[in-house]
Formats: C-alpha cells, structure tokens, sequence
C-alpha cells in the first residue's frame, strides 16, 4: 500500500476520537411489555334504531391474550458546548416492539436545537403535544393500556383522538428556563396530523397547523399546570375525523412525606367539521373528562389507581340521555427488583354507557385490541409487565 496513504489513514485514527470529543453522545431506554388477557363483555344496549354488530351473538371471539409491547424504546442523545452557556442538542428516539420484532425508526420524541440556561430551548421535530398532561404515573411500570389517557385524550364518543393522542410531526417546540419552578412551553405545527407530510399544497380547504400552550408550576411535591390545544388537520378540516380541535388541560397534583400521591386532571375538548356518514353535515363532539390518581410508594413497592370519567357528549344527539358517558378503573401494584428492572400487575375496566365506544391507549396500536369495540361494549383487561432501564 502507498505509505503517504497509510499516513493518511493512521492520522484519521488519531483525529476521530479529537472530533467526538466535542459532542457528548448518550445511550438509553428500556425494554418494557408483557402478558396481557382482553375481553369485550358486558355489553349495554344501544338506543333504539341502532343496529350493531355484538360479537357473542354473531358467534365471534370477545377475549383473546397474549404478549404485548409497552412502547420500548432505544434513546440517543447527544450535546455540544458551544460557549457561554449555549448548547446544541439532538435526540433520536427509536421505537421497538419486542412482541414481534417490528422497529420503528425515529418514532418517538426526535429533535434537535439550541439549548440556553439563561434563554431556554428551542428545538424542531416530533413531540408530545398536550394529550399526555394526566398526572397518573400507573404506566410509568404498569400496562400501557391502563393509561387513564384512554379516556382524557379521546371525544366523539371515543372514536377521535384528541393532538393525535400520540407524537406530533414539524414541530417548533420552545421550553422556557425554569424561573424559581414555573416553565412554560410553547409549540407550533404546520402539520396537525399523524400523515407522513404535509398536504396544505393542492388541498381546497385550510392550511393544517396547530398550538399548544403549556404553564407548569412545580415544587419539592407538587405541581399545577394548564394545557391548551388549537389545531385543524390537513387535508381533513371538511371532515369530522379531521376536524377543527380546541383542547384545555387543567392538571395538577401532591405527595405527602409518606408517599402518597393524589392529582386531579380535567379535560374539556372540542372537534367541530363534517360527518360524511350522515350526508356531510355540520357537526361537533363536546365532552368533559375528570380524572382522579392515586398512587402509593413504601420501599420497593409502590400501588397506583386512578378512576376516570367522560361526561355525555354535548353536540352528538342522544335517544336517551347519559348514553355516551363512560366509566374508567385502573388498578395496578409493582415491585421494583433493582433500581432499573420492576415487575407489574394491572387490572383496567372501561364501562361504555350505551353510545360511548372508548377503548384502552395502543389497545390496536400496541396490545391485542385487533377489533375495536362497537358502542356499548366494555372492555377488561389483565395484565403482567416487566420494565428494564438502561
């Protein structure tokens, strides 16, 4: 081999690891998923006139288990000092299911930006947007599916998602320095909406976009914080999937010396366009959620519930009143077998009045909801979850 190559190439050994030095690069995540059983029963009946497909009648499965994926996920990280304070940061977030091997490249929180301890952070990219602000921490170990956002985060009887009940795409995203415990975040989007792009060029309607404004006021054990949704979809404001949506938030929560933790978080949320099913007519879905946490820690063992509940929806016609309410129990109790490795036990029920078809978080997405269920069913699941940190 040409020995000014060889050179060449023994220097380049000798420089990359000058050139790392400069970026600091971070390896996390965790593995987390498990045993699950669901069951869609107790089925309550629907207003006169309806006609619905109930599965036991028809002959069909109303249960099925198996293993499940809580959202594990593999994080990179990484931070450039640039001087006087000012740092550039970036973070790759790839989802896997070990379930059933799929990988998702990039397909949780991914950005990068600016960050400053004294002006704060700016940053572009995909991140979670108002529907998570629940203040229950039951999914932190235990089942996903038990997630009191099943119901915060959903309206139209339980059918659409409220800021995507997931990530959001082309996100601006600010995050304000932390003055004496009070930061607030302020995010846009051109694209309020899971598609892969934007498609405001060639649409005859409005442009997609979407806000969100976040004040957080926090202590030693405590917090309050506000959250506000503003968005219209592309491509999809003339329907009622993807219509026009207003979101507020009110959350907030205390833990006593002993471990106890109780919040409270409140949802009100709008979706306002066109129902195609029912000759493209104007229509709203207006409905309320309380959510009540609970939770407690003693050394390794920690116990969590919360009870939720959705209120009637307020601009869908009813036959009879209360039948798109609905009813949320999550129980849950973990044991931690290091700092990074635990083990979890939950029990979730969905009671859906007669109208109402809510469904548990990632049912479809993660678990083993493969079939929604039709108003009026209620679903019931088990579960057994391990979680690994790394």
């Amino acid at each position: 081999m040409n020995k000014k190559l060889i050179a060449v190439a023994v220097a380049g050994m000798f420089a990359a690891p000058a050139a790392l030095a400069q970026s600091s690069v971070t390896i996390s995540g965790l593995f987390k998923g498990g045993f699950e059983s669901l069951k869609y029963g107790n089925y309550n009946p629907v207003p006169a006139g309806t006609t619905v497909g109930l599965r036991g009648v028809n002959g069909g499965n109303n249960s099925t288990s198996g293993v499940v994926d809580d959202s594990s996920r593999i994080i990179f990280n990484v931070v450039e000092d640039l001087g006087g304070g000012l740092q550039a940061i970036g973070q790759l977030d790839v989802r896997f299911s070990p379930d059933n091997g799929a990988t998702v490249g990039g397909s949780g929180n991914s950005f990068f930006g600016l960050r400053s301890k004294q002006w704060g952070t700016i940053s572009l990219g995909r991140r979670d947007l108002h529907y998570f602000n629940r203040e229950s921490n039951l999914a932190d170990k235990a089942s996903l599916r038990a997630d009191s956002i099943s119901l915060l985060a959903y309206a139209g009887r339980g059918a659409q998602s409220i800021a995507g009940a997931t990530r959001t795409n082309n996100v601006v995203h600010y995050l304000s320095p932390n003055w004496s415990g009070f930061t607030i975040i302020a995010a846009y989007t051109s694209q309020a909406t899971t598609a892969a792009n934007d498609a405001d060029i060639g649409f005859n309607g409005s442009k997609g976009s979407g806000w969100n404004l976040n004040p957080n006021f926090a202590g030693a054990n405590w917090q309050i914080g506000y959250s506000y949704w503003d968005s219209k979809q592309d491509a999809g404001a003339n329907t009622f999937a993807g219509g026009k949506q207003r979101g507020d938030r009110l959350y907030g929560s205390y833990t006593f010396p002993m471990g106890l933790k109780i919040g409270l978080a409140y949802d009100k949320s709008k979706i306002k366009g066109q129902n195609v099913a029912v000759g493209a007519v104007q229509v709203e879905s207006r409905r309320d959620v309380w959510s009540i946490p609970i939770s407690y820690t003693w050394g390794n063992h920690s116990i969590h519930f919360h009870y939720d509940q959705a209120g009637d929806d307020k601009a869908i016609a009813d036959t009879a009143a209360g039948n798109q309410k609905a009813k949320m129990y999550a129980l849950a109790y973990a044991y931690d077998l290091s700092k990074r490795t635990s083990v979890a036990f939950t029990y979730a029920q969905i009671k859906n009045n007669g109208d109402a078809a809510y469904t548990f978080f990632t049912s479809g997405s993660l678990g083993l909801g493969n079939s929604a269920p039709v108003v009026g069913e209620d679903p019931k699941m088990f579960g057994l979850t391990m979680r690994h940190a790394f």
